[in-house]
């Protein structure tokens, strides 16, 4: 049975790392975070008092940072030039720097060219924001993945309160809705469905409901036979 190639995009808080890595567990596939890959750099902007807006030095800070996902005890861990920093990218300031350099064109061209070298042997789940729009078009099965405003600001505030991190409710719904005007107003790369790609609304499923729901998906691309008797 062929491996696919499996896209799945949508905005912050729609449950796409979660869903992503429950899939891939699921047909036994690697998972991609690609949204980490921003991250990493983000976290070595600000370590290095790299300027958000200075768009060349970024640009050229990530063509000379090695970003490695790597597989550990069943889950993805990300090193930075060899540091494990899976804990360190995970933070709300972290998380906004990296959607304000993630519009970066040179930024995008080298981190998307790691991302396409990662999945073009199939057997892949890649989530972000522009897998299947920009980085694999044409992706075996694309799934648009998302969820109410207020549903997604919880799901954030849930995990910065299970990490300690003291952000109230109401800043992190502000910060969900900055997220998406800069992530769907962006110039390059923006946040969209692409034509073809199944749109999931996760406001009322559960993250393995909806995980089952695209490995059942992807089941009938690998065996459209067998799907069409069923």
């Amino acid at each position: 049975m062929r491996k696919l190639i499996i896209a799945i995009d949508g905005p912050v808080g729609s449950g796409k790392t979660t869903v992503a890595r429950r899939v891939a567990e699921l047909l036994d596939y690697i998972y991609v975070d690609t949204g980490a890959m921003y991250r990493a750099l983000a976290l070595k902007a600000r370590r290095t008092n790299v300027p958000l807006y200075a768009e060349d030095r970024l640009a050229q800070m990530a063509g000379e940072t090695r970003i490695d996902l790597r597989i550990q005890a069943g889950t993805q861990n990300i090193h930075l030039d060899g540091e494990d920093v899976t804990t360190a990218i995970r933070t709300p300031e972290v998380s906004q720097a990296a959607s304000m350099i993630a519009v970066i064109p040179g930024v995008r061209r080298v981190l998307i060219a790691e991302q396409r070298r990662a999945g073009q042997l199939g057997g892949v789940v890649m989530e972000g924001r522009d897998i299947g729009t920009i980085v694999f078009p044409d992706a075996d099965l694309k799934i648009y993945l998302t969820a109410s405003v207020e549903v997604r600001a919880q799901r954030r505030w849930r995990e910065h309160q299970q990490k300690g991190d003291k952000v109230d409710l109401p800043r992190t719904t502000e910060e969900v809705r900055e997220r998406d005007s800069r992530d769907v107003e962006r110039e390059h790369s923006p946040l969209r469905r692409a034509p073809d790609a199944v749109l999931v609304d996760s406001t009322a499923m559960e993250a393995d409901e909806v995980a089952r729901l695209i490995v059942q998906l992807a089941n009938r691309v690998t065996n459209p036979q067998s799907s069409a008797h069923t």
